[in-house]
């Protein structure tokens, strides 16, 4: 297993920021720094920073990319470098001494630095695709609908019960009740209990607004991962929504080496904490977090509706584990259980699109 000082004369860290991003180039052999330099984040200082890497460091073939938020901030840097042929991968965690100095070059160092010794078929290549780039900002809107409808109910819940306006909300409102209340007239009345209805009919309008866009979202999802990764949608307690996000980790074929590399990412695999006569494991708490939000309610769903996982937590109860413990059995398999429908899938890079019209 080769490493990239073996493999790479040069490896470039990058420092991204919304502006500006800051290059280093070091010597993959020795570690030392042959030069550093920022560049804006336009696209005039992009093509300016690839062309200094190929004077800096060389074409493709001997320079490895690696680069923090490769994901957001330095997501156009990444896509443009890929198709120039360079290999780009995400930026190891920066780890800081206390007292150590701190700014932009110091940290594309130590992005370049971090990767030295690390055998190549570890590095976490960035995702890419546009299929993947659909889905992420598809499900960044569907974060931001969800969590402005919740507010809204919240909000229209509060009013209910602070002002009498008719609606019994003694309890979660319903669906039928939202409805009531968007088809109020606007009477004249009572100063407070008008501007109580009006503002309760704007909550209710735009809480079914929301309701439309995030079915036309889930719909949009559906497509794309049944155009590009129909496997998963054959599997027990994974929808469209979950299966998303699992297609924006997994991104191409080859992204992920295996299977524990998939459930590490995913903050599903067991790291043993054991002390004494206790033998205990836990599960890993970095990665992915939307990975691993998808894997604890893909393990929800199967132990509410799975007949085969209510046989297993059965099982697993009268052995004395834990309803909590026993989800994290279940994480660990579902990881294992994606990795190889995908990876028996085969699924390419996507180079056509799914029409969402």
């Amino acid at each position: 297993m080769s490493s990239v000082a073996e493999l790479y004369r040069f490896v470039v860290g990058v420092d991204t920021h919304a502006t500006v991003h800051r290059y280093a180039v070091v010597e993959a052999a020795t570690g030392r720094v042959i030069e550093e330099a920022g560049f804006a984040t336009s696209r005039a200082g992009l093509a300016r920073a690839v062309a200094w890497i190929e004077r800096r460091a060389g074409g493709p073939g001997m320079v490895l990319i690696s680069a923090e938020g490769s994901g957001s901030y330095g997501s156009r840097l990444a896509k443009l470098l890929g198709e120039v042929g360079y290999r780009v991968v995400d930026a190891p965690s920066p780890k800081r001494d206390r007292g150590r100095d701190k700014n932009d070059a110091i940290d594309a160092i130590i992005a370049a630095r971090s990767v030295l010794s690390w055998p190549v078929e570890r590095l976490a290549d960035v995702r890419g695709g546009p299929a993947q780039e659909c889905v992420k900002v598809l499900l960044a809107a569907r974060e931001r609908m969800t969590g402005e409808s919740t507010r809204a109910i919240n909000a229209l819940t509060a009013l209910l019960r602070d002002v009498e306006l008719g609606i019994d909300a003694r309890r979660a409102l319903t669906l039928a009740q939202i409805r009531v209340v968007s088809q109020w007239l606007i009477r004249s009345e009572r100063p407070v209990a008008a501007i109580a209805r009006a503002e309760a009919v704007r909550l209710a309008t735009r809480i079914l607004e929301l309701r439309g866009q995030l079915k036309d979202n889930h719909e949009q999802l559906r497509q794309i991962v049944a155009e590009h990764v129909p496997v998963l949608l054959s599997m027990t307690g994974i929808g469209p929504v979950n299966a998303a996000v699992v297609l924006s980790v997994w991104s191409h074929s080859g992204r992920i080496r295996n299977e524990a590399a998939l459930a590490r990412l995913g903050g599903a695999a067991p790291i043993e904490v054991s002390s004494g006569n206790r033998a205990e494991h836990r599960l890993s708490r970095g990665g992915d977090r939307q990975l691993n939000r998808a894997l604890h309610s893909i393990a929800n769903t199967r132990m509410r509706q799975d007949h085969q996982t209510k046989l297993y937590v059965a099982r697993r109860t009268q052995q004395g584990l834990s309803k909590r413990r026993i989800r994290r059995c279940l994480k660990r398999y579902i990881a294992r259980q994606i990795y190889r429908g995908l990876a028996t899938a085969s699924c390419p890079v996507p180079t056509v699109m799914v029409s969402l019209d």
